[in-house]
């Protein structure tokens, strides 16, 4: 009896084990559907017209992206290679709706701090399921975060307007955004850089800046940056390095 008890048991068990996994495919199965067909009907109400806005500014739809915010302004830009070589185009800078926390980088898990450094974004980060629309986790903790012991995770570029650590673009911008960096990634763009700064890095804004908690990161690890590509309007390659970050000496080449 005890074995048959067991064995009834197991049977039970295994059957409950399948149903989860059944259960959890089918929901998987149906976010994903959800995203395409959201995808598919945001590509056929807006591809259209941002393809002949590129062509009319002689950018093309799929060129090579970069991506710079900025948290004191509460701006984020988005420039577009024209030619391999040659300074990008700002294509178009929009109001961020929403980020939250105060100057200063991302420090732990829970901190409603949106980050500050020098991020990548890949297919993989792509989301067209996400509850704010559409969004894209910008990779924070980057390896600099993670020699430091910061924490966190899902910092997204997305829709709607309210934020706890992410920038929050409203759904029409996002879906702008979206496209350019899906088309992008898609055409060969291996990652798509994003600088998260908390201001213009200009000398007079650090000079204005100086005794404040974070001045020494802002002039040490992220001016340099940015102050590169305020020189070539080239994104810059930017490594970590013995846990800060450094210019390689090369442009970026989009990535690719």
């Amino acid at each position: 009896m005890r074995l048959k008890g067991a064995g009834g048991l197991k049977s039970m068990l295994r059957s409950v084990g399948v149903g989860l996994i059944l259960g959890a495919g089918l929901v998987w199965f149906k976010m994903k559907t959800i995203g395409d067909e959201r995808v598919t009907s945001v590509r056929e109400r807006v591809e259209p017209g941002l393809i002949a806005e590129l062509e009319e500014r002689g950018l093309r739809y799929g060129s090579p992206v970069f991506l710079r915010a900025f948290k004191e302004s509460a701006e984020l830009e988005l420039w577009l290679e024209k030619k391999p070589g040659q300074p990008w185009e700002l294509y178009r800078s929009w109001p961020i709706a929403a980020w939250s926390g105060q100057l200063g980088p991302k420090l732990k898990e829970g901190d409603y701090q949106t980050p500050e450094g020098f991020y990548a974004v890949g297919k993989g980060q792509l989301n067209p399921r996400s509850t704010f629309h559409l969004s894209f986790n910008v990779g924070y903790p980057n390896g600099y975060d993670r020699h430091r012991g910061r924490t966190g995770s899902h910092i997204m570029v997305h829709g709607s307007n309210v934020s706890v650590g992410c920038l929050a673009m409203t759904d029409p911008v996002i879906e702008v955004i979206y496209l350019l960096v899906e088309a992008a990634l898609a055409r060969g763009q291996e990652a798509v850089p994003v600088h998260l700064l908390p201001f213009r890095l200009t000398a007079e804004r650090m000079q204005a800046a100086e005794g404040e908690d974070w001045y020494e990161f802002w002039q040490q690890d992220l001016w340099p940056v940015a102050e590169a590509f305020e020189k070539s309007r080239v994104p810059p390659k930017v490594e970590v390095e013995a846990g800060g970050y450094r210019l390689s000496g090369e442009v970026d080449q989009a990535g690719r």
